[in-house]
């Protein structure tokens, strides 16, 4: 068994995911959503971020984590606040010494749906199927959650001793 915590980054909403994997076998623990003030400093956001992922770790102790791989955007000051976002989010999963693998997109929704070109729909929809009657704080933390199923699916955590 394995408890494997899933990121989702944003510098405006982090989403998270905690699921439990037995073999095949998945179940739902947790998840939730981190939402940033705009309005506050950079440094106070990514403060932010920091601590509420520690949070999460100390309260469901997970044996690793998987995060979701940084995509350029067109504008480059949302990549690279995105990164900075990403930072804090490791830098939490480091603290607490997590082995952390990152997946692209679309390998998460290939891993989830079976195709990557699976749009938003089709990722909760099969999420309803893999975690029936989860409720899910909203689209971050679904998102937290397939990359958490698609680290499970891709047999990454089988790794760890």
């Amino acid at each position: 068994m394995t408890i494997i915590l899933g990121l989702d980054p944003s510098l405006s909403c982090t989403g998270w995911g905690v699921i439990r994997a037995e073999g095949s076998r998945l179940s739902h623990i947790a998840n939730g959503q981190i939402a940033t003030d705009p309005a506050a400093p950079m440094p106070a956001r990514l403060d932010m971020l920091y601590a509420a992922v520690a949070a999460v770790i100390a309260a469901h102790g997970p044996d690793c984590a998987a995060c979701e791989e940084v995509f350029v955007n067109k504008n480059p000051q949302s990549t690279l606040k995105l990164a900075q976002a990403r930072g804090a989010v490791l830098a939490a999963c480091g603290g607490a010494q997590l082995d952390v693998r990152e997946h692209a997109a679309r390998l998460v929704k290939k891993a989830v749906v079976g195709t990557g070109a699976a749009d938003k729909a089709q990722v909760q929809a099969m999420l309803r199927v893999l975690l029936p009657g989860v409720a899910v704080a909203g689209a971050d933390a679904t998102d937290a959650l397939a990359v958490a199923i698609a680290d499970a699916h891709l047999g990454h955590h089988r790794q760890i001793p």
